[in-house]
C-alpha cells in the first residue's frame, strides 16, 4: 500500500488508470498521521567547514548496515538481502519523474469497474466464499470492498510489481527525494525478512515499495499484515487469505464501520448551494435532507438521519454528486485520490449489481493539465484568493480559493477548476 505525496506504484495493470495513478502516488495503505515519515536527510556526509560529499552507493550501504545491525538485523540476512545490490537508475527515474495525469474521472472510473475487473471479482467473490465470510466476520470489512480493492490494487494478484523490494528501497535511500521515509522503509522490510515471512528473492513488489496482491509499503505490513491462513507466515505474496485479511485488518485500523456503506449518489435541488461541496464540512443526512438533497435511487437500507456525510462533486456541478460517509475515508487511507475511493465503492457495489451512476458526466470537459494548474494556481493568487503551494496539486486551499472566485464570477461556486475559470482569470475578470 501506499501513501505519501507521489510515486505511487504501478500496482494495477493498465486495463484502468489505476496503474497511471499507481505511479502518480505513493503507497497504498498509508500510514495514519501518526506514522507520517520523518523530514528527509541528506544523503551526503558532511564536515564542518567543507563542502558536502555525496556519498557512494557503496559507502552509503556500509553506513546503513551498521545503522540495520544496531537495529538488531542479523549481520549475515543483511549480506544475504543486499547480495549483488546495486543503486537502480528506474527508480531514481521514477521518484524524480513529474507524470502528467489527465485522464477525465469518469474515463478512470470506467477502468476501475470495468466489465471484465467486475466478472472477475464475481468469480473470486464465489471461489472465495468461504475464506471472505470468515474474513468479514472476524474484522467487520464487506467481502465486496476488499475484493475491490484486489482488483484495483493488482488485478487481483495478477500484477504485483516486479522489482527487488530492498533495491528499490536501498536506491531510495541513498539518493532519493525522501531517504529517511525510505530508510524506515528498507530496515522494516530487513524486519520481515527477518522474521522469515518471505525470502529476500522473492521480496517483489514496485518500484517505491509497494509489496503484495494488496500492496502494502513495509512498515504497514508490520503493523497491519496478519497470518490468515495459519502457516505461520503473513504471506501478502502468494496467500490470498492473509492479503485479503491484512487489508481488513488495516480497513478496520482506519475506522471502518460494517453495515455504513461507503456513501450514495444524491441529487441536489435547483438554486442549491455548491459551496456546500466542501471535503471539510459535514454535516448530518438529516441536515442533508432538510437542504433538499435526496438520493437518486431508492435505498436498500434505511437513511440514517444521525448519519455524517460530506457532500463530494468530483466533476464539479455539472457532475454527479456523492454523500460519502466515514468509510470513504477510512478508503483514501489506503490511497488518497477521491477518484480511488469512489472506484473501491463502486466496484464493491458492481459485483452484486449495483454501483450505476445515474446523473451524466460532463464528458466534453477536459480537465486542466499540470501547467495550466500551476498557472491557475498563479492566477488565483495575483486576485488575492490565497491557494496554498504553487504545485499543480488541487487541495484543499486551492478549491478554497477556487470557490472564492467563482463566488466573485457569481458562477456556481463549487471549487471546481475548469479552463473556463482560467481563461476567465487570464482576462482579468
Amino acid at each position: 500500500m501506499f501513501d505519501t505525496p507521489s510515486p505511487r506504484q504501478p500496482r494495477r495493470l493498465l486495463a484502468s488508470t489505476a496503474l497511471l495513478l499507481a505511479l502518480a502516488q505513493t503507497a497504498c495503505a498509508q500510514p495514519p498521521a501518526s506514522e507520517a515519515p520523518a523530514a528527509p536527510a541528506p544523503a551526503a556526509a558532511t564536515v564542518p567547514g567543507e563542502p558536502a560529499q555525496v556519498q557512494s552507493f557503496a559507502q552509503w550501504r556500509e553506513t546503513f548496515r551498521q545503522q540495520a545491525l544496531a537495529q538488531g538485523i542479523d549481520a549475515a540476512l543483511f549480506e544475504r538481502a543486499f547480495a549483488g545490490i546495486v543503486s537502480d537508475p528506474a527508480v531514481i527515474r521514477a521518484d524524480r519523474s513529474q507524470p502528467e495525469f489527465t485522464r477525465p474521472i469518469w474515463d478512470y472510473l470506467d477502468s476501475a469497474a470495468s466489465p471484465q475487473r467486475v466478472r472477475r471479482g464475481q468469480q473470486l467473490l464465489a471461489e472465495h466464499a468461504a475464506t471472505l465470510a470468515a474474513i468479514e466476520q472476524r474484522y467487520g470489512v464487506e467481502r465486496s470492498i476488499l475484493v475491490a480493492v484486489w482488483g484495483m490494487e493488482s488485478n487481483f494478484g495478477g500484477y504485483m510489481g516486479n522489482k527487488n523490494v530492498i533495491r528499490s528501497l536501498a536506491t531510495l535511500a541513498h539518493e532519493g527525494r525522501r531517504p529517511q521515509f525510505a530508510r524506515e522503509q528498507l530496515l522494516a522490510a530487513l524486519q520481515i525478512l527477518q522474521q522469515g515471512d518471505v525470502t529476500p528473492g522473492h521480496m517483489l513488489g514496485s518500484w517505491a515499495g509497494a509489496m503484495g496482491q494488496t500492496q502494502f509499503i513495509p512498515t504497514t505490513y508490520q503493523r497491519h499484515a496478519v497470518d490468515f491462513d495459519g502457516d505461520g507466515r503473513r504471506d501478502i505474496w502468494d496467500s490470498s487469505a492473509d492479503a485479503l485479511a491484512s487489508t481488513a485488518n488495516y480497513l478496520r485500523a482506519s475506522g471502518w464501520q460494517r453495515g455504513q456503506g461507503w456513501g450514495l449518489e444524491v441529487r441536489l435541488p435547483s438554486g442549491f448551494d455548491y459551496a456546500l461541496a466542501d471535503p471539510e464540512l459535514r454535516k448530518s443526512l438529516g441536515e442533508w435532507r432538510a437542504l433538499g438533497v435526496q438520493p437518486q435511487r431508492s435505498l436498500n437500507l434505511r437513511w440514517d438521519d444521525a448519519q455524517l456525510a460530506t457532500l463530494l462533486l468530483p466533476a464539479g456541478h455539472r457532475g454527479p454528486a456523492f454523500l460519502v460517509h466515514d468509510n470513504f475515508r477510512s478508503i483514501l487511507r489506503y490511497n488518497n485520490s477521491t477518484a480511488y475511493a469512489l472506484g473501491i465503492g463502486l466496484l464493491a457495489e458492481r459485483f452484486g449489481g449495483g454501483g450505476q451512476i445515474v446523473a451524466s458526466w460532463p464528458r466534453g470537459e477536459q480537465p486542466l493539465s499540470r501547467e495550466q494548474r500551476i498557472e491557475l494556481q498563479h492566477q488565483l493568487a495575483a486576485r488575492g484568493f490565497d491557494p496554498g503551494a504553487v504545485d499543480g496539486i488541487i487541495g484543499a486551499n486551492t478549491r478554497r480559493a477556487v470557490r472564492a472566485s467563482q463566488q466573485q464570477l457569481g458562477w456556481p461556486a463549487d471549487g471546481h477548476p475548469t479552463l473556463r475559470l482560467l481563461e476567465a482569470l487570464r482576462g482579468g475578470q
